[in-house]
């Protein structure tokens, strides 16, 4: 399976027109054709629903499309990484961050690497923890920013000095926005969005203690910027991380007892890492 096939595949998926997809491509359409039929036998499935006007990606096609798109993107990855010139460090760092207040602190280290190495460029990709560890895992970054609770067994890191801190995201107008700090049973009964990863869905339940069962967890979220926007239309309240930005009409009020997580900057073991990644890790280890 050829990455040059696989664009062409990735090309036509686009298009939805054979046509079409060869004149972007700059080849003929037979030579399209043959090489989407000689890709469909060497995988034994049907990639297209075909017509006269039209070809549309089967289940398998979706499949592949998801698979290819994730390899030729770590193909360009690894093209990136051996760009070099003499006697300058160059190449790209692929890097995973949260929304957390160490991005701050992280912000930093790249800040200072960037004075020693200007010729680095930088991928940068935005997740929970989960994610960030699954492209971690699958080679697409390189170093990642991750808040607890994290299995990281299989990582080298290093700890953040900040503490993240949890509380609820409200509208001004709320009842519960006048409050110094709110408490498990103030959110009692309380319609709440609440982060997608488990490990930190277990964490507010053990803060939530004897009244976990009154929990009414309505929506779950990843990022907060969109969860900002349903706490805004009275959807319900958005239990989150205390964040420098701001949302109009929103405030943020922390947990009583207070609730803190850590965070930490981690890689791979054993991981052979480009030049970049290389240098960019021992910089965050001094």
């Amino acid at each position: 399976m050829e990455i040059r096939v696989l664009s062409y595949f990735l090309m036509v998926a686009r298009e939805e027109n054979i046509t079409r997809a060869a004149q972007l491509l700059h080849i003929t359409q037979p030579t399209l054709s043959r090489q989407l039929m000689q890709l469909e036998e060497e995988l034994g499935v049907e990639l297209f629903n075909r017509s006269n006007h039209r070809i549309i990606l089967t289940e398998d096609g979706m499949l592949l499309k998801r698979r290819a798109q994730e390899m030729i993107s770590l193909a360009d990855k690894t093209k990136r990484e051996f760009i070099r010139e003499e006697n300058l460090l160059t190449g790209e760092l692929s890097i995973g961050c949260g929304e957390l207040c160490s991005v701050s602190r992280f912000s930093e280290l790249i800040a200072s690497f960037r004075e020693k190495y200007p010729q680095v460029r930088y991928e940068l990709y935005s997740g929970n923890a989960d994610n960030i560890k699954d492209r971690i895992e699958r080679g697409l970054l390189d170093i990642g920013l991750l808040s607890a609770p994290v299995d990281i067994s299989k990582y080298e890191f290093v700890r953040m000095p900040e503490k993240e801190t949890w509380g609820i995201l409200v509208r001004e107008d709320s009842p519960l926005a006048v409050k110094e700090a709110v408490r498990p049973e103030d959110l009692a009964g309380v319609p709440l969005l609440t982060a997608q990863r488990e490990m930190v869905q277990n964490e507010l339940v053990n803060w939530f203690g004897e009244y976990s069962e009154q929990m009414e967890i309505i929506m779950t979220y990843n990022l907060i910027y969109n969860a900002a926007m349903m706490v805004k239309q009275g959807i319900g309240a958005a239990l989150c991380l205390k964040l420098e930005n701001h949302f109009e009409n929103l405030c943020f009020v922390p947990l009583s007892p207070v609730l803190e997580l850590g965070s930490v900057l981690a890689w791979k073991k054993n991981q052979v890492f480009s030049p970049a990644a290389a240098a960019f890790i021992r910089h965050v280890r001094k």
